[in-house]
Formats: structure tokens, C-alpha cells, sequence
């Protein structure tokens, strides 16, 4: 039996999900995994914005249960952090107990990341706060729990085989 990964990121967004979806899960069937897509349920729109949104949550929630792994795409979205759903998403899956592997294109520190923004009298960001500095490409909170691979989904799924499915055959 194979080991179900649910893919967390900012995919979902694109105007070609379903296809780039697919292209996830042909790549998981590679490595040896049962790839998990946000889009692989069944949710209607419903008649209120607020009943569609809770439908799509709860039934991402029922696919991340039914996973054994997460691998994030922790690129920045929006801004300079990774995806808000995506981190949430990772949290949940932590809280029960699975394992999470996450993948960036700029392995940096944040710290690195964001220097340009630095004042470097004060050492505060542009926006007057200080910036986490302990040497992790995302915040602590998502890079401590996680297994952090520099590259491409395909980078984190090779890890992923090479920690989980290699060991086994020892």
C-alpha cells in the first residue's frame, strides 16, 4: 500500500489547477506515493459564498486526515511568507501527528531574504519590526517541524522516498 501525501500550496489558485493537479499526482505515483490534491473532492458552489467556503475547508481538512504526509510548497505567495491556507494546513496535519516535508525555490534564511529591507542602524524591517534570525529559510514555526528541501515538489517527493520508503526496504 501506498503512503498518501497531501500536496499543500498555492496551486489551487492558478487558472489551471485541475491539469497542474494531475501533473502532481503522476509525479507522486513516480516516487513510489499516492498523490492528494486540494481539488480531489466533490464541492458544489452552494447558494452562499460562506457554505461554499466551509464546504471547501472542512473537505480539505477530511483529505489532510486521510493523508500520511504533507509536502507544502512553502514559496512565497502574496508577500514574502509562504501561503496562509498552506501554513494552517501544515499546522493541522502536525496536530495529528504527520509527517510534513516542505519545498522552496530560495533556501536562504529569512534573514538573508529580507536584509535588502533592513535598516542596518536599527536592524529593524521596513515596517519597524524585527526579523526572526535563527538561521531558517521560513519561520520557525513551519521549519522546525518540517523537513525543508531547496528545490521543486520533485525534490521533496525524492526526500520524502529516500526518509520514508528506502528505510523500509533495509
Amino acid at each position: 500500500m501506498r503512503l498518501k501525501i497531501y500536496m499543500a500550496g498555492f496551486e489551487v489558485f492558478r487558472d489551471d489547477a485541475a491539469e497542474t493537479g494531475l501533473r502532481m499526482k503522476r509525479l507522486c505515483e513516480e516516487y513510489g506515493f499516492e498523490g492528494i490534491f486540494p481539488l480531489d473532492k466533490d464541492i458544489k458552489p452552494l447558494p452562499e459564498k460562506w457554505e461554499t467556503a466551509k464546504a471547501i475547508f472542512e473537505g480539505n481538512l477530511r483529505l489532510i486526515e486521510k493523508s500520511d504526509l504533507i509536502i507544502a510548497n512553502l514559496d512565497p505567495f502574496r508577500g514574502n511568507e509562504p501561503d496562509s491556507g498552506t501554513v494552517f494546513e501544515c499546522g493541522y496535519a502536525y496536530g495529528l501527528g504527520k509527517k510534513l516535508y516542505g519545498f522552496l525555490s530560495d533556501g536562504r534564511t529569512m534573514a538573508e531574504k529580507l536584509m535588502p529591507g533592513i535598516d542596518q542602524s536599527s536592524g529593524l524591517y521596513k515596517d519597524g519590526m524585527r526579523v526572526e534570525d535563527f538561521g531558517l529559510p521560513t519561520n520557525l514555526m513551519i521549519s522546525v517541524p518540517s523537513t525543508i528541501v531547496e528545490g521543486t515538489l520533485e525534490d521533496a517527493l525524492k526526500r520524502a522516498r529516500k526518509d520514508l520508503l528506502e528505510k523500509k526496504d533495509m
